[in-house]
């Protein structure tokens, strides 16, 4: 694309104006900048909330590509690349899962999520060729992040998911972007411009980041790696995780904190087996039992 062509496509897109609420931002104290940041902040849940339906489309293709053996793989350059990676990086803590199932990659490799690669978003071909070396499937939902919407790295990835019959999701917040013609599902909240123009790490990025979340959680919830809204598929891989597994397992069964411990202990700190063992009084077989033919739902397993 041409300068000019580049520069006309900005002049377009909602996310690259002029913020009118914030034209006085650099004659503020610190506090009032701040304020209006917030201001600003506070429009992000209402553009979201318009896009549910779009969000829940999504959410059950990513728990239909679960079920089928397939994968969520996020793909976004710079700030929505790294959003990307984020999120996929906490689910094997969260919910228990493997480190590919939730799969992000980011223009540039690793080494971009801490400083810019000049140039890498600007390649459609990488974007390809990041999801050939990970061996794209028809099983996989692949969902292109850019808050312009016309990355070419995502644009191309979309495309070669296209191809691939994998299920595609964009997510963008300038409606009639690119990448929202190119997917599958277009998850289009609408944040307005930012406080600092063109700084779409701000709004459109909280955006972002607040439908990775529901993405995820919402897909896991539905696979059933909670009981009630306790995280049940937690590992405990540290300090921090192990007295959260412990407090899960007292909060689901309003067992003391010994015998917590003690049926942790003897699961190898499976939380949802200690849940089933003191909720039932199961035997460690039989609980494993119960839960396997519940294909892991805790709360179908406690109901018989």
């Amino acid at each position: 694309m041409t300068n000019e062509a580049l520069m006309s496509a900005l002049s377009q897109l909602v996310s690259e104006g002029r913020n009118p609420k914030t034209m006085d931002i650099d004659l503020l104290s610190s506090v009032e900048i701040v304020k209006k940041l917030n201001e600003q902040d506070k429009l992000v849940p209402c553009a979201v909330e318009k896009v549910i339906p779009e969000i829940a489309k999504a959410v059950d293709e990513i728990t239909q590509a679960f079920k089928s053996g397939g994968r969520l793989i996020y793909m976004g350059a710079g700030t929505s690349g790294r959003l990307g990676v984020l999120d996929a990086s906490e689910c094997p803590p969260t919910f228990g899962v493997t480190s590919d199932m939730v799969v992000g990659l980011i223009a540039g490799g690793e080494q971009a999520m801490f400083k810019a690669v000049e140039g890498a978003e600007d390649s459609s071909a990488l974007g390809k060729d990041d999801l050939k070396a990970i061996n794209l499937n028809n099983n996989d939902v692949v969902v292109g992040i850019a808050a312009s919407g016309r990355t070419p790295y995502v644009i191309g990835g979309l495309e070669l998911a296209n191809e691939f019959g994998a299920t595609t999701v964009a997510i963008s917040c300038n409606p009639t972007s690119t990448i929202a013609e190119i997917a599958k599902i277009a998850i289009s909240p609408v944040v307005g411009p930012e406080a600092l123009s063109g700084s779409t790490r701000l709004k459109s990025g909280t955006a972002q980041k607040l439908i990775l979340n529901m993405l995820t959680t919402a897909s896991m919830i539905r696979l059933g790696k909670s009981y009630q809204n306790l995280m049940v598929d937690v590992k405990a891989t540290n300090k921090k995780l192990i007295a959260r597994a412990v407090r899960i397992v007292m909060q689901a069964t309003e067992c003391d904190e010994s015998i917590a411990k003690l049926t942790l202990l003897d699961t190898d700190y499976n939380v949802k087996l200690a849940i089933l063992i003191l909720l039932t009084n199961m035997d460690k077989q039989q609980a494993q039992i119960q839960l396997k033919k519940q294909n892991g739902f805790l709360r179908k397993a406690v109901e018989g």
